[in-house]
């Protein structure tokens, strides 16, 4: 496989994470650098991990998970999406918003934008291709894009406030059906 191809499976499977960390950094207001390198952590990691453990499960795998990838993607972000829209349209400041830089909620979220990360560990293994230079290429892309998605987050939110809060649950709503649609089209 050629370095600009994998290049460019990286750059595909981290635009979930950099939607996702986009719609996050709306919601943040404080610690912002340590916040945005723990989110991009987490995303970069687990777009490591999820293709090493796809291609070490390879064809066993393949079968059970491509029929149901898509369902645990779109109800994670959607069950997420849907929290931060009523939290913010609630608008209560009694009741406890949704953090995505908490660990249980980058936990479901690192999941669900990794998916499919998984999906394309199994076709390496099928590919025979060689699995160390892909997963450090889609764990750097991932680090990066989520890195500078939380701080364009910042950046719009500051502007637009408890409004980018409920958009940023529409796009993690919207990405689940991206993800259910393309799996079931």
């Amino acid at each position: 496989m050629s370095t600009l191809t994998i290049v460019g499976v990286a750059v595909g499977l981290a635009m979930d994470a950099f939607a996702v960390s986009i719609a996050s950094g709306v919601t943040l207001k404080d610690r912002k650098f340590y916040n945005a390198a723990k989110m991009a952590l987490w995303f970069g990691s687990f777009q490591m991990i999820m293709p090493l453990i796809g291609w070490a499960s390879g064809i066993k795998l393949r079968g059970i998970i491509s029929g149901v990838d898509h369902y645990i993607a779109f109800g994670l972000l959607t069950i997420v999406g849907l929290r931060m829209i009523y939290e913010s349209a609630r608008g209560s400041k009694e009741y406890k918003k949704t953090n995505p830089f908490d660990r249980n909620v980058l936990l479901a979220l690192s999941i669900a934008t990794s998916i499919d990360a998984l999906a394309i560990g199994v076709s390496f293994a099928f590919l025979k291709v060689s699995v160390l230079e892909p997963i450090l290429t889609i764990g750097a892309i991932t680090f990066a894009l989520s890195f500078a998605g939380v701080f364009a987050g910042i950046k719009f939110g500051q502007n637009l406030g408890r409004q980018m809060e409920i958009v940023g649950g529409v796009i993690l709503i919207a990405i689940g059906l991206k993800i259910l649609i393309a799996h079931m089209g």
